[in-house]
């Protein structure tokens, strides 16, 4: 059985990543729609509920820079709940075409006020009016429930939908970040950036 790793590019050295590694992870992004993946921004995001378990699911990156990667959802949720609890969070994204993954690791802030609007206003009506009728992570009846009340939504909500105050966004800003290329012979390249006050510390790992 093939382990899936044929990448033939070139090796991925230290010094091909730069110094700012969130520069680098936005340019990975890029190359990663530029590559045509069909899900280029979904990033794992790992918390641990208030009962110290560990809970992992997929949102969408919606924002990288020189403060951290930026997601959006509703406060409620179980993933609310668990960044509510401890806010110390780990994210993942990988990208099966180009062979790459980047792992970070660091701590959540609610974006504030300006910048949820901001994001709200972007998303199409139905998204809008889907996120305010749905309590994620709550128990529904069923399906023809939830889609009654989506229907009594679309008729009801005002144009634009405010935002409810339940739903924002969190900025994770990362203590450490792993770039992975595979390579041939699961012999692969592994960087990590730590950081160390206002600077970050490069190194390489063993595959």
């Amino acid at each position: 059985m093939s382990d899936g790793i044929d990448y033939e590019g070139e090796p991925l050295h230290r010094s091909d990543l730069g110094a700012n590694p969130l520069a680098t992870l936005e340019t990975w992004v890029e190359d990663a729609v530029a590559a045509g993946e069909r899900q280029p921004y979904a990033m794992a995001l790992a918390t641990i509920d208030p009962d110290g378990r560990p809970a992992v699911r997929f949102v969408l990156l919606r924002g990288v820079d020189d403060r951290g990667l930026v997601f959006f959802t509703d406060g409620q949720s179980r993933k609310g709940r668990g960044i509510a609890h401890l806010n110390a969070v780990s994210a993942a994204l990988y990208w099966p075409s180009l062979h790459r993954q980047v792992r970070c690791d660091g701590s959540t802030t609610p974006v504030n006020e300006e910048e949820a609007d901001r994001y709200w206003t972007t998303r199409p009506r139905g998204a809008r009016v889907a996120a305010t009728i749905s309590h994620q992570s709550m128990e529904v009846p069923s399906r023809p429930a939830l889609e009654a009340a989506f229907a009594a939504g679309l008729a009801e909500l005002p144009e634009p939908v405010p935002r409810p105050d339940r739903w924002g966004g969190y900025r994770v800003a990362p203590e450490s970040i792993e770039f992975w290329q595979g390579r041939p012979n699961r012999l692969h390249d592994r960087i990590r950036f730590d950081r160390f006050g206002g600077s970050w510390r490069r190194t390489r790992l063993a595959p």
